[in-house]
């Protein structure tokens, strides 16, 4: 006489049923579910928005010139010792005022390290690269 053998193996369609019936329950109270509101604190004068960046220019043949786009936005010619000073008295006014850095395409990236660096060096908080978007591949 044959003897059975025990079958092991797992019988998952009671589980997919539990699972879908959890997921309609789901689905029907998720809208009802108020959203938490908060009630913020009104103040007399609310922060100021950014100041226009200041720029420095580096054009082709390494000299320097800044712009302010919040004044005129016309270019001043400075030196390299000039810079680091005027870029601190116009942050007197608003000390969180960023600074740009705009290198033509064809100068040395290691002038445009130097200016970074000599801003860093004279204590200026934001200092950034400017950047024109370049156009995408495909289109």
């Amino acid at each position: 006489m044959r003897q059975r053998r025990l079958m092991n193996q797992i019988n998952v369609v009671p589980y997919i049923d539990v699972m879908l019936v959890l997921l309609i329950i789901f689905m029907v109270t998720a809208p009802l579910i108020q959203t938490g509101s908060i009630d913020l604190p009104s103040v007399g004068k609310s922060s100021q928005p950014p100041a226009a960046p200041l720029e420095v220019v580096v054009h082709a043949d390494s000299s320097l010139a800044l712009r302010d786009r919040a004044k005129d936005g016309a270019e001043q010619t400075l030196s390299r010792a000039d810079l680091a000073a005027k870029i601190k008295e116009a942050q007197i006014k608003n000390p969180q005022q960023a600074v740009l850095i705009a290198g033509d395409k064809s100068v040395r990236y290691e002038a445009i390290l130097n200016v970074m660096d000599e801003l860093q060096r004279s204590q200026v908080a934001k200092i950034g690269l400017l950047v024109q978007p370049g156009k995408q591949a495909g289109k």
